[in-house]
């Protein structure tokens, strides 16, 4: 049941961390915005499984570490989006 609701977190994070990342990412993605959140999603889910291998989610109050780790990996997930996004619309 906790991967579940870790899931469905994730994708709520999306909206938030899925800009955040390309905010982050230097020069344009073109990627939509439902790119966005789905590659900010499954980023927010593996930096979420990353921060609690490394006893992040373990402290009391905002997990800020935790949001610093999501948003990296949301940014690589969407760069890896952008990037196959991109190369299929530049043929």
């Amino acid at each position: 049941m906790y991967w579940v609701w870790m899931l469905i977190v994730s994708l709520i994070a999306g909206v938030i961390f899925g800009p955040l990342a390309r905010l982050v990412l230097p020069g344009k993605q073109n990627i939509s915005l439902g790119w966005t959140i789905l590659g900010g999603g499954i980023g927010a889910f593996a930096g979420g499984l990353i921060a609690k291998a490394l006893g992040v989610k373990d402290t009391s109050g905002p997990d800020w570490i935790q949001y610093l780790i999501q948003i990296a990996c949301a940014a690589v997930v969407v760069a890896i989006i952008s990037s196959r996004k991109g190369s299929k619309t530049a043929a």
